[in-house]
């Protein structure tokens, strides 16, 4: 039967540690709320009460029950105030000798049955517990922050933590409302150890200049449905955290150079960038403190892109494809006069119906109209000849992802279409320098990656190469916005923005999965509970196609030689038994029965 706790201490009242206060006070558990002085102490009361007259504001909080919880908190200067809870959980800054100087005072003053927690993201819960004399009643109770609002706590067992002190905390966890995942003594655990690589990634292309801030952040945003972008949410997290953490897990996890702190990161928290709480990070904000973002000199100062030469009315779509298809649509709904080429009269009845039956979902649906559907199929004239792509002011290609086959259809179209029209290819994968270079006009020449289902993404990632010229990327810009999406622009390298930062994550988790540190099911809620994700990496990877996953690692791999990216055997081994994911019924789980 599990322990009941009665009462529980934390120690440290910052953002974190005054919402780990609110979670337990919410619950009826009686709280002793410790800090280091009257003044850290007054702030922590100011931080809880902030956030339970916001949620009183907003209608989630009775003002009876906030004030019901306010009263089972006692406030107190000094270790001392602990001597008689059950469990203690600290929430101090990611310093281990702090943390240890702190443990071992605990030891001290708690009584002998008391749990220890730490709340540590990235240290080594075992080293923290040494400073004890009883490692075995301490662990890792991890929550994510706003502590009142995520879902997720991860429980850290070391090898020495007692299995009842495990049950118990979990018990608990379940009593607070909130799911846990339990696991081993691991720099990062689940979440952070996912999450940060990314983060660190997302930190190089803009410290490269590879893509902007803002596009970085509106990929990830728009192209895979995360709440934040990762320079967004490196302000959030802190700068001189998120170094910290880096820092650590590159100590603890092996010296993957995927985790050491870009140089950029360490300068910025030298000079006080620190993100949010400072008033500046990668973004610049209204104060310290708050999440309204104001100008800055690195803020774009033009507003919508413009065409640079003559307005475009005219646009050719090579291929029959489910990415051509919804290409057709996009650009017929957004009032362009399309041609549609494909290789026959069969591929064309095919498309023509694709087409057709999208947008009448789309009536159905309420999103358009039978006029606007009709207009639309109206403005596609059917063609098996790249001939007649000889007026067009935009070609996009949407065939197989060969390059050979790439290179030839832009051979002929150099031949084909007129001087100054812009040639686009949707290579999710491939080199566009190569594919330009296959004419004689690789200044015209610009990736256009639209992604799958094109009507409904709002994302188009514009590929430059170095031989595209402005004046194409401004066209690339303005024929984005014009069809209604969010363009992006980044250089000509494997992955662009999207695929290069989402695949070696999912690679990170099945690698995960392969060193038998946690379950599937338990990645995939750390990911969804704890950082927000639409999806669990293995969900996605079932989705996506493991094969999928595996070619572009593989692509990243070899262009980038970063061991890092190398593919995790384990998705070598089920590509190679024909797991598929989804498409075959196959893949981190059984879809057959479903």
């Amino acid at each position: 039967m599990a322990r009941e706790f009665t009462s529980v201490g934390v120690v440290g009242l910052g953002t974190m540690g005054a919402g780990i206060v609110e979670v337990f006070a919410r619950n009826g558990i009686d709280v002793v709320a410790v800090e280091i002085s009257d003044a850290a102490l007054d702030r922590g009361r100011a931080n809880l009460t902030g956030s339970t007259d916001r949620a009183v504001a907003r209608g989630k909080l009775a003002e009876a029950d906030r004030d019901a919880l306010l009263a089972r908190v006692d406030f107190a200067v000094g270790l001392d105030a602990l001597h008689s809870v059950d469990l203690v959980i600290e929430a101090v800054p990611e310093h281990l000798d702090l943390k240890q100087r702190l443990f071992a005072e605990l030891d001290r003053v708690c009584k002998p049955e008391a749990i220890l927690a730490t709340n540590t993201s990235s240290l080594s819960v075992t080293e923290i517990s040494v400073a004890t004399t009883r490692p075995n009643q301490v662990v890792g109770i991890h929550f994510f922050n706003p502590a009142p609002v995520m879902k997720l706590v991860e429980v850290v067992r070391t090898v020495v933590t007692s299995a009842d002190v495990v049950a118990d905390v979990e018990a608990l966890c379940a009593r607070l409302g909130k799911v846990d995942v339990t696991i081993s003594d691991r720099a990062g655990f689940i979440a952070n150890a996912l999450l940060f690589g990314y983060l660190n990634h997302a930190v190089d292309m803009f410290e490269s200049r590879y893509a902007t801030r803002e596009d970085i952040d509106a990929a990830m945003k728009l192209g895979c449905g995360l709440p934040m972008g990762p320079l967004a949410l490196m302000d959030l997290i802190g700068l001189d955290t998120a170094y910290e953490i880096l820092d650590t897990m590159y100590r603890r996890g092996g010296r993957d150079r995927r985790h050491a702190p870009v140089p950029l990161l360490k300068q910025m928290v030298t000079a006080g960038l620190l993100g949010r709480k400072s008033g500046r990070g990668f973004y610049t904000y209204e104060r310290p403190g708050s999440p309204k973002v104001v100008p800055d000199e690195q803020t774009p100062t033009t507003t919508e892109p413009t065409l640079t030469d003559a307005v475009l009315t005219k646009v050719g779509i090579v291929g029959s494809g489910t990415m051509a298809t919804g290409i057709i649509e996009v650009f017929a709904k957004a009032g362009y006069e399309v041609v549609s080429v494909t290789r026959g009269a069969e591929q064309s009845a095919k498309v023509f119906e694709a087409v057709q039956t999208s947008l009448n979902k789309g009536v159905v649906r309420g999103r358009l109209s039978e006029a606007d559907r009709d207009a639309a199929l109206g403005r596609i004239n059917w063609s098996a000849t790249l001939e007649h792509l000889a007026d067009v002011d935009l070609v996009v290609e949407a065939v197989v992802e060969e390059l050979s086959v790439k290179k030839a259809l832009f051979a002929s179209l150099d031949e084909i279409c007129k001087p100054g029209v812009v040639l686009a290819t949707t290579t999710s994968s491939l080199p566009v320098i190569e594919v330009a270079m296959a004419t004689q006009r690789p200044a015209d020449v610009v990736g256009l990656h639209f992604f799958n289902p094109a009507p409904a993404m709002p994302l188009v990632e514009i590929v430059r190469t170095i031989r595209t010229s402005a004046e194409t990327i401004a066209t690339a810009q303005a024929v984005s916005a014009t069809v209604g999406k969010t363009g992006v622009v980044c250089g000509d390298r494997s992955g662009f923005i999207v695929n290069a930062l989402l695949f070696p994550y999912l690679n990170d988790a099945v690698r995960m999965l392969e060193a038998s540190y946690s379950t599937t099911d338990d990645i995939d809620h750390a990911m969804k509970l704890g950082c927000g994700y639409p999806m669990g990496p293995f969900e996605l990877l079932d989705v996506v196609g493991l094969d999928v996953a595996l070619a572009i690692q593989r692509e990243l791999y070899l262009e980038l030689r970063e061991p890092g990216f190398a593919p995790a055997p384990l998705l070598e081994h089920l590509v190679t038994a024909g797991y598929l994911g989804r498409k075959t019924g196959r893949g981190f789980r059984d879809h057959t029965r479903r």
